[in-house]
């Protein structure tokens, strides 16, 4: 199972992000200067996102596109997405012998007879 995920965050929450980056001492390790410079090409990147989207999503590998302007929300449908095709795939526990129920019963017994 292939399960791939675009977040895609709007342009005013990738400024306000990108303004909390500048204004606050603790964040800014996530500055780069690359950021300002790419963000003159939003057009190009998002026409960019799209090609690639479209020509790479399958049936057996789709692309699920998730608004991530806010992260508990991302962090929800993604998880939601992952539960619901992981349940998809109908896995159980392997089926378990008489021969081994009865060596699991003779451990029972071992343990309780040793105990103190």
């Amino acid at each position: 199972m292939v399960l791939k995920f675009f977040l895609h965050i709007s342009k005013n929450e990738q400024e306000k992000r990108f303004t909390e980056r500048l204004n606050n001492f603790d964040k800014y390790w996530k500055f780069s200067d690359a950021d300002i410079k790419e963000r003159d090409c939003w057009d190009d990147y998002m026409k960019a996102y799209e090609d690639m989207i479209n020509n790479t999503s399958t049936k057996w590998a789709p692309w699920y596109i998730i608004p991530a302007d806010y992260k508990w929300l991302a962090r929800s449908l993604v998880a939601d997405i992952m539960t619901t095709s992981i349940l998809s795939l109908g896995i159980k526990f392997p089926v378990v012998s008489e021969q081994k129920l009865k060596a699991i019963e003779e451990a029972k017994r071992k343990l309780e007879n040793n105990k103190s």
